[in-house]
């Protein structure tokens, strides 16, 4: 794992804390692939973003995770296109798709399942990236239920990879709250001023919503800096919100336990949207000139 990947790779790593929902059904296992026989051939749908321009056009539902609908297939997906976007491993996104939007080939009654070499591939690729942030490879992608590709067996294979190039698409774009930005003392006050919350918070949980990032804040380890527009009582049933967080990367939340300074507006629906989001480090240069503008904040 290079330090690139690990450091791209927590934001991504968070929405793992989706996996024991419903995508992962009650057993934690793939389903029986005699379900398969009363399946249906259904159209990759332009919302399945995660499977967009494949090699095939038409996908089996039910799918080898249990997905009976198009929208629950769709919604569980879109949950793991940052980890596609990782590059954690070249066949990441054939894998996923194998799974989410199995190939419907009309000569057979049943989904064509991936190779267990596929699976094992992008689990020594992707799981050290996942279990250095604590989270194990999930019971639900266990690369003993698919078979070997012993040509016993008709299964989905890994690319070479000596040849492959990741099939990520168009490189993501930075999260316009997570860039890098060069500020002075005046500027730093000026963008506190027009703010209407600062924090210090550690992260208790995070979802997806309409493509939005969902971060709920750890009430016991947040400290409010600023506060407009919303009492702290309010605050602490209330939370914060990533625009676009699902479609784009940021870097700054790279480590799970940190603490981060946040930075926001209270919209008209009142949502809390995080517009500046840096990970608190007490040791660097550019933080000691936050907190000492923060201690002086005169609006």
């Amino acid at each position: 794992m290079t330090p690139a990947v690990a450091s791209a790779a927590a934001w991504a790593l968070l929405l793992l804390l989706l996996l024991t929902s419903s995508s992962a059904r009650a057993s934690g296992e793939v389903s029986d692939e005699r379900q398969y026989k009363r399946s249906q051939c259904k159209a990759i749908p332009a919302s399945l973003q995660l499977c967009r321009d494949m090699e095939y056009s038409e996908m089996r539902l039910p799918n080898l995770l249990g997905h009976e609908s198009m929208s629950e297939a769709v919604q569980q997906a879109s949950s793991w296109i940052p980890l596609v976007h990782k590059r954690c491993h070249p066949d990441t996104r054939k894998f996923l798709c194998s799974l989410f939007a199995p190939v419907c080939l009309a000569d057979l009654d049943e989904a064509v399942r991936p190779c267990r070499s596929l699976c094992e591939g992008v689990e020594r690729g992707c799981a050290p990236v996942m279990g250095a942030f604590g989270f194990p490879w999930p019971p639900m992608l266990d690369c003993r239920a698919f078979p070997a590709d012993d040509g016993d067996h008709l299964c989905i294979p890994p690319a070479d990879i000596r040849n492959a190039v990741p099939d990520v698409g168009e490189v993501p774009r930075v999260c316009d709250a997570c860039k890098e930005t060069d500020e002075n003392d005046n500027e730093i006050v000026e963008n506190l001023c027009k703010n209407d919350f600062a924090l210090k918070i550690k992260v208790k949980e995070i979802s997806y919503m309409d493509g939005d990032t969902r971060i709920v804040p750890e009430n016991k380890s947040k400290t409010i800096y600023k506060l407009h527009g919303v009492s702290e009582r309010d605050l602490r049933k209330t939370a914060l919100w990533l625009k676009d967080g699902l479609h784009c990367v940021c870097d700054e939340m790279n480590d799970i336990n940190a603490a981060y300074l946040v930075v926001g507006q209270r919209t008209d629906d009142g949502r809390l949207v995080v517009t500046s989001l840096k990970r608190w480090q007490k040791g660097r240069r550019d933080f000691k000139r936050i907190s000492r503008s923060i201690r002086k904040l005169q609006c």
